[in-house]
């Protein structure tokens, strides 16, 4: 995630929805199984040191596991709830969008972002020399997989 969030107010569908976070956190789950994966985890947490919230869902897809964290953005007002909403709200369109892509390009090209390593992070969470260090072992195939799977 970058360091600087932008105020929630800022960003797509800030106030467009009735619907409770939970709601769009549970469509963003069916959109996954519809396209036959299998929810290993979700919730919603806070991080007391950063001052942060998100929404995280953990999921299987053919032999992959996924890792999605939406943060919950700073609302310059002070709606916490609306900001809540609005983060499950943009993981239900950004799942949704990939599993569309996934049928098409394949769910590694689709997720790849969200794509879980042996240690637990997803390739987004890696910093760009963790990233650069892991990239000759997808080249070779050789990459490890969570419990120890290789591919």
């Amino acid at each position: 995630m970058p360091a600087e969030l932008p105020y929630a107010e800022t960003v797509n569908y800030w106030r467009t929805s009735k619907s409770a976070a939970s709601t769009w956190l549970a469509r963003a789950r069916a959109e996954i199984v519809k396209v036959g994966g299998n929810i290993l985890g979700y919730a919603t947490g806070f991080d007391i040191v950063r001052g942060r919230a998100a929404h995280m869902m953990a999921f299987e897809l053919r032999s992959d596991r996924f890792k999605v964290m939406w943060p919950v953005l700073p609302s310059k007002a002070g709606d916490e709830r609306a900001a809540e909403i609005q983060a499950a709200t943009m993981l239900y369109h950004d799942v949704k969008a990939r599993c569309v892509s996934a049928k098409v390009l394949g769910t590694r090209a689709a997720f790849f972002s969200y794509l879980m390593l042996a240690d637990g992070q997803s390739v987004s969470e890696l910093s760009t020399p963790e990233l650069a260090e892991a990239i000759p072992g997808f080249l070779s195939g050789r990459r490890a997989l969570p419990e120890g799977r290789a591919e």
